[in-house]
């Protein structure tokens, strides 16, 4: 086994960072770690630089749902006076165009940052602890070498999870990888989730041309306010979407043409099968317990605020630990365990975390519910603004939705919201910088925002808590 010796430079050791996983988190890491004068070696096992977002998850899905998006607008857009007409689609085409932008943006992201950094070195292999401090790799080649760490970062990601439903291994389902890289649009498509994902991806296959059924577990988004995924489901249904709550397959089989699934009250057939239920932590293959670093049930590493692990030197950021799967939330992680690497104190604060899943409308959330406010013992009080009284959603014919905001009662600060609207990825940052600035909905109710702009609906929504918005005129103050 070949060893990699530490950098020292003019008699003194310098700070050895050791990066297991190649995404925004690790690189975020390494970049920062780097910076700060340490040298840093990356660990990647797979094919490609990047991690999840740029290749399989972020990148690629945003670019399917636009197009999925303006294939919509063709057929079914709400101005009268302008033709309406079915697209013509050419799915190799737009496959070919979305991954020459991943591979893009792989490169100068990822792959020209890591190879033009002088203290950052890249090692493909896999990766596992063989002691606290010591990490060994297998090459592709079989080879094996040694690496001795002071620090470590843990940031190797997730993968699709295979709910155990029998008679589904060994066909050939799709997860959200082979969706998104998928050259024909099938014209039956059963998709079993129901969060985000899964239902991203099915409403962009039916806008280009399937017809979709989506089997979810229990309800839509079921972790959000309920109303949240009350209204998709009907926007979804709206489309042509069959949604189907609590069904769960007792089996699914291939019959040399189509898949058939089995569910208590019959079964139903699809050319494609889409399986959407979840994301797995990539840490089996690590031999945490070489290194004593616990993991929960499902294998996911705790870590606390400051994105360390139970072993005071080992760090662990993204997919891979307990905390939300945005691929925000890792790079933030990242650069953060890299400062504490280093000798800070950074903490990451996920009391503001914005979220946002990107169908259309769209939902996007921040802070507490009205329900997770009451249960932390707040006096809370909602307010709901349909997108009819919004002027922009008036103007654009698109009033599909609604904003809720969640105060206090007793201060009147504002606690959280939920937006499902068009452009609700858009607005949701105003909520979250008045969230983390502790206003209260009459300050937010009482600032000057721009008309026509969907993001109005948030001031207007606020102003509800006083008074009856629709008794105002447009744009009042």
């Amino acid at each position: 086994m070949m060893t990699l010796q530490k950098h020292r430079s003019q008699g003194q050791v310098v700070q050895h960072v050791v990066v297991v996983g190649s995404g925004s988190g690790g690189v975020a890491a390494a970049i920062k770690a780097a910076d700060a004068g340490a040298d840093v070696t990356i660990i990647e096992g797979g094919a490609l630089i990047g991690g999840t977002c740029v290749n399989v998850g972020c990148v690629p899905s945003k670019i399917l749902i636009r197009a999925a998006h303006l294939a919509h607008h063709q057929a079914h857009h709400p101005f009268d006076g302008l033709e309406r007409r079915k697209p013509s689609i050419d799915r190799r085409a737009l496959v070919r165009q979305q991954q020459a932008r991943v591979e893009e943006l792989r490169q100068a992201k990822y792959i020209d940052i890591l190879a033009a950094h002088p203290r950052i070195t890249l090692v493909r292999g896999w990766a596992r602890f063989l002691d606290p401090k010591t990490i060994g790799v297998t090459g592709a080649d079989g080879r094996e070498s040694c690496i001795p760490a002071d620090q470590v970062l843990v940031a190797t990601g997730a993968r699709p999870n295979i709910p155990q439903i029998p008679g589904l291994v060994g066909t050939s389902f799709w997860t959200s990888t082979e969706a998104l890289i998928a050259e024909e649009i099938p014209d039956r498509l059963v998709v079993i989730g129901g969060s985000v994902v899964a239902l991203e991806l099915a409403q962009a296959f039916q806008r280009l041309g399937a017809q979709v059924t989506v089997l979810a577990r229990s309800t839509l988004l079921s972790r959000d306010d309920p109303a949240l995924g009350t209204g998709l489901q009907e926007a979804l249904e709206k489309e042509g979407v069959t949604v189907r709550l609590k069904a769960v397959p007792t089996g699914v089989r291939w019959d040399g043409e189509a898949f058939v699934l089995e569910l208590p009250d019959g079964s139903i057939r699809s050319d494609k099968l889409l399986v959407a239920a979840g994301r797995r932590p990539n840490t089996d293959r690590l031999a945490l317990d070489q290194a004593g670093v616990t993991t929960d049930g499902s294998g996911r590493i705790p870590v606390d605020d400051h994105l360390r692990t139970n072993v005071p030197h080992i760090y662990a950021v993204g997919d891979c630990t307990d905390q939300p799967q945005y691929v925000y939330v890792a790079a933030a992680g990242g650069t953060r365990a890299a400062e504490n690497m280093m000798g800070g104190a950074a903490a990451l604060d996920l009391s503001t975390m914005p979220a946002v899943v990107f169908t259309d409308p769209a939902v996007a959330t921040v802070g507490l519910t009205e329900d997770d406010a009451k249960a932390r013992g707040f006096n809370a009080i909602s307010r709901t603004l349909g997108l009819s009284h919004v002027p922009r959603a008036l103007a654009n014919f698109e009033t599909e939705g609604f904003v809720k905001l969640v105060a206090d009662r007793d201060t009147g600060r504002l606690l959280g919201a939920q937006i499902l609207a068009p452009e609700a990825g858009e607005m949701i940052q105003t909520a979250v910088m008045a969230l983390r600035a502790g206003m209260t909905v009459d300050d937010l109710g009482g600032q000057l925002f721009p008309y026509l702009t969907m993001v109005e609906g948030l001031k207007l929504c606020a102003q509800m808590f006083s008074k009856d918005v629709a008794l105002l005129s447009c744009c009042a103050g």
